[in-house]
């Protein structure tokens, strides 16, 4: 059995903070759940193109408003709390955060835990890992 706090996260290496969003990642590839849970908070302003080109991802609004794009097709969806979206099909998006948002975030596979955005949006499957 795995029992963490996010408390207790937030104040180790599983904290990592980039450029408009900081991400506390609860459970790891060294976990061994198959996949990684994440608390993601973005901060207000934030404007992120992302494409995760080697992982899916879902995405539940905990708080705070914003918008997602779909860059392949232009559609512009809001964002509030109790809105999940999922990555499906290595959706290329932007993400804007009107103000700052906390979001629960799952990803599969799952991540090694020091992972930000390379130059194409995405993570990079082969990350170092937490210690």
């Amino acid at each position: 059995m795995i029992v963490r706090t996010l408390e207790e996260a937030e104040q180790s290496n599983r904290r990592v903070v980039s450029n408009g969003w900081e991400s506390t990642r609860l459970l790891l590839k060294s976990d061994a759940m198959g996949f990684s849970f994440h608390i993601t908070t973005i901060f207000a302003g934030a404007d992120l193109d992302m494409h995760y080109q080697n992982h899916l991802e879902s995405v539940y609004c905990i708080s705070g408003e914003g918008e997602i794009k779909d860059l392949a097709d232009g559609k512009v969806y809001p964002i509030k709390p109790g809105t999940i979206y999922a990555l499906n099909n290595h959706d290329k998006h932007k993400l804007l955060a009107t103000t700052e948002m906390k979001m629960a975030c799952v990803f599969n596979p799952p991540l090694h835990g020091k992972e930000v955005h390379n130059a194409q949006g995405a993570y990079e499957l082969d990350a170092e890992a937490v210690q």
